[in-house]
This record gives C-alpha cells, sequence and structure tokens, in this order.
C-alpha cells in the first residue's frame, strides 16, 4: 500500500476498527466483482462500518482525502452497479455489519431494519410476526434490503405489490458531504412538499448512502394456489392473464411467463426438477394468495383455468395440491438463471413493456435477431403479469464464448431499438448500474437525462458516490 494511503488507513481504521478495512487482495477479492463475473475492478480497501454514525465518518473521512466510494449491499447485482473501477482509488463500503432490525411497529404494520439485513430476514421476521413483506427475488438469501431499495428491485409480486420503492414509508440516508437524513417515518400520508426518499430509491447510492429504511407489511396469506398452464404461444398467455384477474382481482400475486426452452434448460442442468405438462411450447406460471380466513381461492383458481381451457385459451393446465407441489413448480422457474449461467455465455436483456406489445415485439425480435445471429438460441421468461421480460440469448451450437460475446452490441442493439419503438424500458428491474450507461444515455430523452445529473451535481457536488454508475 502506498504511504500516502496511510493517513487515510489509519482514520478509516480508527472509525470501524482495524478488522473491518480490508486491504489484501485476498480479503477484498469477493468486494470488487460482480456476482456474474463480468466486472472485475480494485479497491484502495473495503470498509464495513457497523453504525450510521460509522458511515458518516467515513463518508466525511473519505471526502477530506478526496476518495470516492461504492456503497455496497450483497454483491448480486447484474449491472456492475457495487463493483469498483479497475484504478484502485475507491473504497468500497460494505453494509454488511449493519444488519439490525431497530422496530416492529404491528399495530402500523411496519417494520424498520438496517440496510444490511438480508432480503430473507426481513422476510422472516415478518412472517414470525404473522405478517407478510412481499419483496421475493431469486438471490433474497443474500441480497440485502439496501441494496434493494437503492436499485429498486422488483421480482415476483409486482403484479400485486409493486416494486420496492412502493414498499418504503421512510428512509434514513447518509448523505455525500456526510450529513444524516432521518426520514424513518412509518406515515402513509405525508402531505409536506417533495418526496425526497423517491430520488433515493432505484439511485444504486450515486445520491446517498441508504442505511435503514421503515417498510410496509401486509397480511400473511392464510391461503395460496400454485399452477401450471400450458399455452399454445405468448398471445395466448396475454389472453390469459385478463380472465385470471377478473376472476382473482387483487389476490393474484404473480404470473411468469415461461418457454418450453427454459424447461428443458433448467431440467438439463437440474434433472430432478419436474416436468408438468410437457409438449407445449409456452408456460404461465400463476401464484394467488388469499389473507381471509376461509377462502375458496384454490376453487377459483381452478375455475378459471378450467374456463380457459375451456374456451381454447389454455392447452391444459395443472394446480399443486400441496406446499411441496408448489416449491417444484417455483424451483422451475427460479433454476432458469442458474441453468443459463452453467450452460455457457450469454446476453441478457431485462426489459420491460406494455402487456399487449409483447407478442408482437417476440416475434420481430426473433426474426431480426435470427436474421443477424442464425442459430442463436432463446431463454425467455419473466414477469409477464407486470410486462417484465428476461429476454436472455445463449450461444448457438458450436460458437464459442467470446465470439458469441463479441456479438452483444449488435444484439443488444436490435433489442433496444425494438424495446424502445413499442414503448418500452431497456431495464426493467436490474437498473444501469457501469454496464447500462451508454444505453440511458442513448433512449432517455435528452431533458431527462439532464435532470438526473442536475440532481446528481446538486447532491454530490465532488461526485464522492458510487463513481462511473448511472449517469454521468
Amino acid at each position: 500500500m502506498a504511504e500516502s494511503a496511510a493517513p487515510l488507513l489509519a482514520t478509516l481504521k480508527a472509525i470501524v476498527g482495524e478488522t473491518n478495512v480490508l486491504t489484501s487482495d485476498a480479503d477484498v477479492a469477493s468486494y470488487v466483482i460482480d456476482w456474474r463475473g463480468r466486472f472485475q475492478g480494485k479497491a484502495r480497501a473495503v470498509v464495513r462500518p457497523a453504525s450510521t454514525a460509522e458511515v458518516a465518518a467515513v463518508v466525511n473521512c473519505c471526502a477530506e482525502h478526496g476518495i470516492r466510494i461504492v456503497p455496497q449491499g450483497g454483491n448480486t447485482g447484474l449491472c456492475g452497479g457495487a463493483t469498483p473501477r479497475d484504478d484502485g482509488s475507491e473504497v468500497v463500503l460494505s453494509m454488511s455489519r449493519m444488519n439490525r432490525m431497530r422496530a416492529l411497529d404491528v399495530e402500523n404494520a411496519t417494520l424498520t431494519v438496517e440496510a444490511g439485513m438480508p432480503l430473507a430476514r426481513v422476510q422472516q421476521i415478518a412472517d414470525d410476526a404473522g405478517l407478510l413483506f412481499p419483496l421475493s427475488l431469486g438471490s433474497e438469501g443474500s441480497c440485502t434490503i439496501g441494496g434493494n431499495l437503492a436499485t429498486n428491485a422488483g421480482g415476483t409480486a409486482v403484479l400485486r405489490y409493486g416494486n420496492a420503492r412502493e414498499l418504503v414509508l421512510g428512509l434514513e440516508v447518509v448523505l455525500a458531504d456526510g450529513r444524516v437524513w432521518n426520514g424513518l417515518k412509518g406515515l402513509r400520508k405525508d402531505n409536506t412538499g417533495y418526496d425526497v426518499k423517491q430520488i433515493f430509491l432505484g439511485s444504486e447510492g450515486t445520491l446517498g448512502i441508504i442505511t435503514a429504511a421503515v417498510l410496509k407489511l401486509f397480511p400473511r396469506p392464510r391461503a395460496s394456489a400454485t399452477a401450471f398452464a400450458a399455452l399454445s404461444g405468448v398471445d395466448a398467455a396475454v389472453a390469459l392473464l385478463d380472465p385470471l384477474r377478473r376472476a382473482l382481482g387483487d389476490r393474484l400475486t404473480g404470473f411468469e411467463l415461461i418457454s418450453a426452452d427454459c424447461i428443458a434448460l433448467t431440467r438439463a442442468h437440474f434433472p430432478a426438477l419436474p416436468d408438468p405438462l410437457p409438449g407445449e411450447s409456452w408456460y404461465a406460471l400463476v401464484q394467488a394468495d388469499d389473507a381471509a380466513q376461509e377462502s375458496e381461492l384454490s376453487a377459483q383458481l381452478e375455475a378459471a383455468l378450467a374456463a380457459a381451457v375451456e374456451r381454447g385459451i389454455a392447452r391444459d393446465a395443472t394446480i399443486a395440491r400441496s406446499a411441496a407441489q408448489a416449491s417444484d413448480l417455483w424451483a422451475l422457474r427460479e433454476h432458469i438463471t442458474e441453468a443459463q449461467r452453467l450452460e455457457g455465455p450469454n446476453i441478457k436483456h431485462d426489459i420491460s413493456l406494455p402487456v399487449s406489445c409483447i407478442p408482437a415485439f417476440l416475434r420481430e425480435a426473433r426474426a431480426e435477431l435470427d436474421a443477424a445471429l442464425p442459430g442463436v438460441r432463446y431463454v425467455t421468461f419473466g414477469h409477464l403479469g407486470d410486462g417484465n421480460l428476461h429476454y436472455n440469448l445463449s450461444a448457438p451450437a458450436g460458437t464459442t464464448a467470446s465470439a458469441f460475446l463479441a456479438e452483444t452490441a449488435r444484439a443488444n442493439r436490435i433489442v433496444y431499438d425494438l424495446v424502445a419503438r413499442f414503448g418500452g424500458s431497456f431495464s426493467a428491474e436490474h437498473g444501469i448500474g457501469q454496464m447500462k450507461r451508454d444505453e440511458l444515455a442513448r433512449y432517455k430523452p435528452g431533458v431527462e437525462v439532464e435532470l438526473m445529473q442536475r440532481i446528481k451535481r446538486a447532491v454530490d457536488p465532488l461526485g464522492v458516490l458510487n463513481p462511473g454508475k448511472v449517469v454521468g
């Protein structure tokens, strides 16, 4: 370590303790590479504060030394938003030690937790209190609530409960100048000017460091029903969504679209998983939940699906008759990402579209990509109920990883240009990070990008927080 870094490191160690300032290559290795292994950086140090006061002191220290900070939660992001750059000049600020519950208010249906608490632990605390925190995603065992809020995470229950930003009532945030904004209010109505917390939700740590949050809780479901429907095409999936909404109302929690190619890929790598209703091209995984003591939810879902089969919307359907069967059906969906990683190199697209436009988009995208990348394989799945598709491409058989990944820019342009033409978004729930900065500049209206840049300069004029991410 260069001698010029000694005063900085000495001060950081005095703030958080010597064992919580990591500098050796072995100690920092897991903090400087993203989950997909796509972005590899370097760090001057990894600092692990245990309190909001320590976070504020670290920010002050780094600002005084002209050192930029990369906030990091569980490091499960997919766009390089929590990975430092490769010049080794930045400090990674890990929130892993800030993992405590501060308050549980059952009567107000709120839970106040620190940013480093894993999402699965938040869910468990709510469940133990007879309540529900509905944010749910594949990495929930390792991602943290602060990272979820900083990226405005989506997941499988957005159809009913909304994205992460809709599940927050209050925040505590350390600002770029080291001051602490304590907005930890559990109010559902507070019409006193700008809703300041919203600028930090989804800002990916570029405007402030979220240290704690007041989260909304909901009644815990007492009845759940999970179904798997076989469909002739994506048009049929869209057609199925409306009658299910009408039959179930807001009890329809999730509506996932899965291609037969996804099922085949997942079962090839995880052969113990079930193969319900084989032989069709597309499937819908449906989840419904009801908090009522006496619920006819399962019967109502079964009746709605039977009517859909009778009308030719669905070809067949099966309903889970136990929690274990429901878990197996969801495992098919949740293992797709890992199966594709095991399969080899892939080009991922996290896009959103108006639900009504999804079939036309898929037809046109396939036609253009088939022409540009002959033999490309499609791994298409996602949250159809809220218009979010994970439109991923795998290499043609026999194509090397390097040759296929060299086509990333061309594939992205085809996909994102079409998404824009259909009025969609090139980033639905994974954020911008460093991977999609150029896409943001290309597809966002100039005035919108300018407003984002103005906000960044206003709250972080020295560019201390998460440099090189989201906007310049």
